[in-house]
């Protein structure tokens, strides 16, 4: 396509997010996936970081096979990469595994070791966010397991967005749910979650990075305890 028609193109699909961000507003999860999935079909992925596979079991429900993108990024906790093969081996899904440009010893041979410790963002920006840049690019839209309640940044968490930075649109189909949904939905159906979910841990990502939780914090409170900063990146 000409400049002129990618940019009508992607007008159309913002007009599109925010008319179905509004219109979704009420609808269950399954009934915002299964939007996606009309919409989309195969242009349309589940992003997990494999602390559980509810939004990749709900999405399976309505697009069987449905892409299931993972970024290993070199550091996660061995109970994370357990996960991940066990849904790849169980579930219907088709699990894509990302990975850095650099393993971690290339990294540190450019950067020094321990990179998460003293510039975290810029870690962050290697080993997740431009990887997921790249694995995105063959889509039109995707799916996270965002939700409100776990954290103040996180409150206003649109059930279905624009994602203007990747220019594409971004679904967050249990966005409204509560951590008391979200262990009905694993014990009626039986998904798989992280065993880390049971040793004090209320958020998971990189090992380096990721403390249990105290009573009365919020979810978020274990990733980069001690540090300003709440988000990797991924999502703003």
């Amino acid at each position: 396509m000409t400049t002129a028609q990618d940019e009508r193109a992607e007008d159309g699909l913002r007009a599109l997010a925010e008319r179905a961000g509004r219109d979704l507003e009420d609808a269950s999860a399954l009934e915002i996936l299964q939007w996606a999935a009309d919409t989309f079909g195969k242009e349309f992925c589940v992003t997990s970081s494999m602390e559980d596979a509810v939004v990749a079991h709900l999405a399976s429900r309505v697009l069987k096979g449905v892409d299931v993108v993972f970024l290993d990024t070199g550091y996660h906790f061995p109970e994370t990469i357990g996960t991940r093969d066990a849904v790849e081996a169980v579930m219907d899904v088709n699990v894509i595994t990302l990975t850095p440009r650099q393993t971690v010893a290339e990294q540190d041979a450019q950067y020094g070791p321990r990179l998460y410790e003293r510039d975290p963002d810029l870690c962050c920006r290697l080993r997740k966010v431009r990887p997921l840049d790249e694995g995105l690019e063959g889509y039109r839209a995707w799916a996270t397991g965002l939700r409100r309640d776990e954290s103040p940044t996180r409150a206003g968490t649109p059930v279905v967005a624009w994602d203007d930075k990747r220019r594409k649109v971004k679904v967050s189909p249990i966005a409204r749910w509560s951590q008391e949904d979200v262990a009905a939905y694993v014990a009626e159906h039986g998904v798989l979650t992280n065993p880390l979910l049971t040793d004090g841990y209320a958020s998971i990502g990189c090992a380096p990075c990721t403390r249990r939780v105290l009573e009365g914090e919020d979810a978020r409170a274990g990733r980069w305890a001690g540090l300003s900063k709440t988000e990797c990146g991924l999502h703003g």
